[in-house]
């Protein structure tokens, strides 16, 4: 019992200080991987896809900024497309 009783109040009489360094160190190590987490981590590569401005000109966006999924255009409605922006470059 005496042995109990010896071992609790050394816990008690721990010094402070070493618990405010267990923490410090704690802390940096958790800080440090957290940096390196983000520095080393593989940048996502952006996906771009080839579309037609309303002037005609092809241009690539980036596909995050693309709000819903773009349907394929068919050939007859590019083909009516083409000739309605022909036709009013004509007036």
């Amino acid at each position: 019992m005496n042995t109990n009783n010896n071992q609790a109040g050394q816990e008690q009489n721990q010094d402070p200080s070493s618990r405010k360094k267990f923490l410090l160190w704690g802390l940096g190590i958790l800080a440090s991987v957290t940096a390196l987490k983000t520095i080393i981590s593989p940048k996502k590569k952006k996906q771009l896809v080839k579309m037609l401005s309303q002037d005609g000109k092809l241009v690539e966006v980036d596909k995050d900024f693309l709000t819903h999924k773009a349907q394929k255009v068919t050939n007859k409605e590019l083909q009516g497309w083409i000739k309605s922006k022909s036709h009013l470059e004509d007036q």
